[in-house]
């Protein structure tokens, strides 16, 4: 599979900076007149992801046009079995799209393998496709427009607003998974620019600026990538430190992502759900869960675990139905046997809590908990980080190689402890410390996201801001 580098599609550039600064001035002058604001929307997003490749931009029309005719052809028909039917079509329309591209190669080389096994050479052909960049996170969308659609809680679309729900570029590379029906009645009436919650939106594109850049980044730069690429020249205490900077990494880079993603939209006048709450401070793997990527969390809780079954047929049933949703989700993640295998060690974390009982879990002493889910969640991020088996086997035979740290610094120790502890901290302070910064005037918020801008940009290397880790999936 051809992976196109999204370097044209990240936020904390200087030509999105300038982007964005004219669509936000141009939105906001056109906000009152939705028959001219809806085009240029459109049109700037298009902008936005044609800057990665005009040939994705077809293929997003494409998918809003297919769509769009099985959601009028959902509500056109009063029978049942044909609605049913029309969704199924759909849906694998979508699925097929998302499989072609993302995961045709993965298992054509598979079955190659086993065929070359048993003596057949009859390979299937490789086609070597450039990965749409957020193709998952849009794909989900329109199989979310023409559910709701057929369950009955939302009409139709007309076609150009479902064409702007699922362009919209402050989500449109890397969520958060805004449901249909979230996102298209908040097109019935023009944004008014007067109620835009600024505050809020400064403040969250600040956050996720810090995260991004200056942890997630960093990380990366000193001990993630090179322990990852080639482990078995590091010992323990490099590659021990190395796994935990990951999952700091992956949370700082996804949800700083996602909160400059929610901070744009605010500033347009849009809210999307939240994504993230301190999913590191889970005593549980269900809480990990509730709080890690929530958006896709209750996705698939709606549309796969539930449709399975649910927690309807006994316990082994809910069982059963926990494991397929969780190595699902883990190969939607991509397409490699290391996602899978993180799929299954949520699947039968997920599993075990279940057959244990929520009663009996809660006994054990809460910082007992912690300890073992935090582990082993972070256990779970090599398999997700490591490009293929061999260097997960690497990896861990070298969490038992002893010999003296390279790598190990008091800054990279000082950003991971920063980042879980952070998360370990009462809320509530937080909170109030975020309202607070909200409230500051347009002066005040003006400076200070400057100052932001100018710390992000001291940490910014000679080679620019690399993408963000959610837009290969």
């Amino acid at each position: 599979m051809e992976v196109v580098s999204p370097r044209s599609v990240v936020f904390p550039t200087v030509q999105f900076a300038i982007f964005f600064v004219v669509v936000l001035a141009l939105s906001w002058a056109l906000m009152p007149k939705p028959g001219l604001w809806k085009p240029f929307i459109l049109a700037a997003s298009a902008v936005f992801y044609g800057a990665a490749s005009w040939r994705w931009v077809a293929l997003l029309a494409a998918l809003v046009l297919a769509n769009q005719l099985a959601a009028v052809l959902i509500a056109r028909s009063g029978r049942p079995k044909v609605r049913s039917s029309i969704v199924a079509a759909a849906v694998a329309v979508d699925l097929g799209l998302l499989g072609l591209f993302k995961y045709y190669d993965f298992f054509a080389e598979d079955f190659n393998r086993v065929l070359g096994t048993v003596g057949l050479d009859l390979p299937l052909p490789l086609l070597s496709l450039a990965l749409p960049v957020g193709i998952s996170f849009f794909v989900f969308q329109a199989i979310s427009y023409v559910v709701d659609v057929k369950r009955g809680l939302l009409p139709p679309a007309r076609t150009v607003d479902l064409a702007i729900y699922l362009s919209f570029f402050p989500h449109l590379v890397a969520g958060p998974i805004v449901r249909a029906r979230e996102f298209l009645p908040q097109l019935a009436a023009p944004r008014d620019p007067r109620n835009v919650a600024v505050g809020a939106g400064v403040v969250l594109i600040a956050v996720g600026l810090v995260k991004k850049v200056v942890l997630a980044d960093f990380l990366a730069r000193e001990i993630v990538d090179p322990v990852f690429a080639v482990p078995q020249l590091y010992h323990t205490p490099d590659v021990l430190l190395a796994a935990y900077a990951y999952a700091a990494q992956i949370y700082c880079d996804f949800s700083g992502y996602t909160d400059i993603a929610i901070g744009l939209a605010l500033l347009m006048g849009f809210i999307f759900p939240q994504n993230f709450d301190s999913p590191y401070r889970s005593a549980s793997f269900r809480e990990f869960w509730r709080r890690w990527h929530i958006t896709l969390s209750r996705y698939l809780r709606d549309f796969l675990y539930i449709p399975l079954g649910g927690n309807r047929g006994g316990r082994w049933s809910t069982a059963r139905n926990l494991m397929i949703t969780m190595v699902l989700g883990g190969l939607w993640h991509g397409a490699a046997w290391t996602f899978v295998l993180w799929g299954a060690l949520h699947g039968t974390a997920l599993v075990t809590e279940h057959l244990i009982g929520a009663d009996r879990v809660d006994r054990v002493p809460a910082w007992l908990r912690w300890i073992v889910v935090f582990n082993l969640v972070v256990f779970g991020w090599i398999l997700f980080r490591s490009p293929d088996l061999e260097i997960v086997g690497s990896f861990l035979r070298a969490l038992v190689s002893p010999g003296a740290a390279t790598l190990v610094t008091p800054a990279i120790v000082g950003a991971v402890v920063l980042v879980i502890g952070m998360q370990l901290l009462p809320p509530r302070p937080l909170q109030a410390l975020r309202l607070r910064v909200e409230g500051w005037r347009p002066t005040a918020l003006g400076v200070g996201l400057a100052a932001v801008i100018l710390l992000v940009a001291a940490t910014v290397p000679t080679q620019g801001v690399p993408p963000f880790i959610y837009f290969q999936f």
